[in-house]
């Protein structure tokens, strides 16, 4: 047993993200954000993704935390599910129980750019390529929702 699993849990956290999507000449591109990672200092793509303030839904948080970190306003077009997973804040010698509330997003406006300081940088890319820049397996699994959903006979607009 490592040490992780030798862990409680300490806390749960609920945050909530967008897979950000628009339209080109060459088909669907999705944002990808590039950040390190707090524990281990590697970079990791990620989706952006942020807590929920105090008084707000996930879709209120998942369009600021887009915002905020990426920099581009977007509008929410369907719900992507959830994700949980449990990971160790090495800072705390904690382990937190983590929901993440995902949403496919259309982009509306904005220069997509490193927002806030959060993100080392952020890159419009192919979604069929999108799995591949994406560090965790639980993300990738949003992108293939997302691109289920966009492949579908009835595919929400972008």
């Amino acid at each position: 047993m490592d040490v992780d699993e030798q862990l409680e849990v300490t806390r749960s956290e609920i945050s909530a993200g967008g897979l950000v999507a628009r339209r080109s000449a060459g088909g669907v591109e999705v944002l990808i954000a590039r950040q390190h990672d707090r524990n281990r200092g590697d970079l990791t793509g990620r989706l952006p993704k942020g807590h929920l303030d105090a008084g707000e839904t996930p879709e209120q948080a998942a369009l600021r935390e887009v915002s905020e970190e990426v920099g581009v306003g977007a509008r929410i077009v369907a719900p992507l599910g959830e994700v949980a997973y449990v990971f160790r804040e090495e800072r705390e010698d904690a382990r937190i129980a983590k929901t993440v509330h995902f949403f496919l997003m259309a982009w509306e406006r904005g220069e997509a750019r490193p927002a806030d300081g959060e993100m080392q940088s952020v890159a419009w890319v192919p979604i069929a390529e999108a799995a591949a820049e994406l560090t965790f397996e639980s993300e990738r699994d949003v992108v293939a929702r997302a691109q289920g959903l966009l492949e579908s006979a009835h595919p929400p607009g972008l």
